[in-house]
């Protein structure tokens, strides 16, 4: 094993485990893992769309402001959170005039809030086989398109956006984030409806990772930061839960809750 690759492994397993940890105790240590990701999500965003360091770090504060407020010894996700949430958004648009950078805020505001919602779902463990479920599923699809795209190949599924991605890595992904859903219905208990809805989810998460590749291809980057030895920024990392989690909130207040 080279040493990049050992540094990948490490950084890997102790980012795991602090997702775990926080995710298994949930309040307070998952709200504050979030707001911490959230705010450097931000900041690298704003590097990605060319935003001056002065608005960069505006919006940065900006952002924290939604972010505070869903703690769970404040408001919560709640009204007050979205109404703080669009103020900041129209914040920075006024004052940095910059619609992309604006879009931060919603980018990192949404999943934040969404992860938060499912992991608050209190009866019998619920919230926590929610949360794990949404997360789960990203990891589950970015393992399953790995292996299936280096061992199938085949045609790119956006050779302009990512060319390392193929439309067997999506089928593969797909179908590890399903069998991912059903072993939680089988074995934990989570609504049938949810898990059989696990398959959209991994499509989320892709074009999640194909937006964030979108932007670093036009910022001429290649990672979104190096905050993580081996692994570039924290929106590398969670680019596809940015997008899959929203989405499994839809699915659990439109068919979980049902």
């Amino acid at each position: 094993m080279t040493n990049e690759l050992r540094t990948r492994a490490v950084v890997g397993l102790a980012l795991i485990i602090v997702a775990l940890g926080a995710l298994w105790m949930g309040g307070f240590p998952f709200w504050l893992l979030l707001v911490v990701a959230g705010v450097l999500m931000q900041g690298e965003w704003g590097l990605l769309v060319g935003a001056s360091e002065q608005h960069r770090k505006m919006a940065m504060f900006a952002v924290s402001v939604p972010l505070a407020i869903l703690c769970p010894l404040a408001a919560g996700v709640s009204w007050v959170a979205f109404v703080l949430m669009a103020t900041a958004f129209f914040f920075v648009l006024l004052t940095a005039r910059s619609f992309a950078l604006a879009l931060g805020i919603l980018y990192v505001c949404v999943p934040v809030m969404a992860l938060l919602l499912l992991r608050g779902q209190a009866p019998d463990g619920q919230g926590l086989l929610l949360a794990f479920w949404a997360l789960s599923l990203v990891w589950a699809t970015d393992i399953g398109a790995y292996f299936a795209g280096r061992s199938i190949g085949g045609p790119k599924l956006a050779p302009r956006v990512s060319p390392s991605k193929t439309w067997a890595g999506l089928a593969g992904g797909v179908l590890a984030a399903l069998l991912t859903g059903f072993l939680l219905h089988r074995f934990a208990g989570l609504p049938i409806q949810l898990a059989a809805a696990s398959g959209l989810l991994a499509v989320a998460a892709q074009l999640g990772d194909l937006l964030e590749s979108g932007m670093k291809r036009r910022a001429g980057v290649k990672d979104s930061g190096n905050l993580l030895p081996g692994h570039g920024g924290v929106m590398d990392r969670l680019d596809g839960v940015v997008a899959a989690a929203p989405l499994a909130a839809a699915f659990f207040l439109l068919l979980g809750a049902a």
